[in-house]
């Protein structure tokens, strides 16, 4: 079996917020030999994103921040999006890092769909709002893009706060986080797919 190499992608503007609390709780409970890869974009920040699909060829990035993120997500088994719940869906830095995914799609000798099909993305997100429902855009963002990957898909590990440590109060997001990352990744699919 394939030791896990599991990368928590940070995409929060604070460090030590909500949403990296809930997922460190459920790091705890991933196995002794799973490394461990966190990276804050927040401190590892991506320039801005430049749509030139039909206009250049595509490079792999040899430095920088580009260079860390694009290494550490070929060499995960599974990719965690730790993001907080912005207007609805991930954060700015989040959405940052998953359309650089375009780029590095179509940068030639590359092989990221290839790669990472097959491997497992899973989400986690902290929400001020009783309702886990508002989460769906978050849910969907990350679910589609699994499923264009041909990736699987562990879910929305769901907490509830807003000041920071709130989430450490919600004893049922607490409870989910020891077995989320236990649990089946089935392979992703669209919402119009069949099963």
């Amino acid at each position: 079996m394939t030791r896990r190499n599991v990368l928590f992608v940070l995409g929060s503007s604070r460090l030590d917020g909500n949403t990296e609390s809930l997922a460190r709780a459920a790091a705890e409970q991933l196995p002794s030999d799973a490394e461990q890869t966190w990276i804050s974009l927040a401190e590892h920040r991506l320039p801005d994103f430049a749509d030139q699909r039909h206009d250049i060829d595509h490079v792999r990035p040899t430095e920088g921040s580009a260079a860390l993120l694009l290494d550490a997500t070929l060499a995960a088994t599974d990719i965690v999006i730790a993001s907080p719940l912005y207007w609805y869906s991930v954060s700015a830095q989040t959405k940052r890092y998953l359309d650089h995914w375009s780029g590095w799609l179509r940068t030639p000798g590359l092989g990221f769909e290839t790669t990472l099909a097959g491997r497992t993305l899973w989400g986690v997100t902290v929400l001020a709002d009783e309702q886990p429902s508002v989460a769906d855009p978050l849910v969907g963002t990350l679910r589609n893009s699994a499923a264009y990957l041909g990736m699987r898909f562990g879910g929305v590990l769901l907490g509830n706060g807003s000041k920071p440590g709130d989430v450490l109060n919600d004893t049922d997001a607490l409870a989910r986080a020891k077995t989320f990352f236990a649990q089946d990744a089935p392979l992703a699919r669209f919402p119009y797919e069949t099963r």
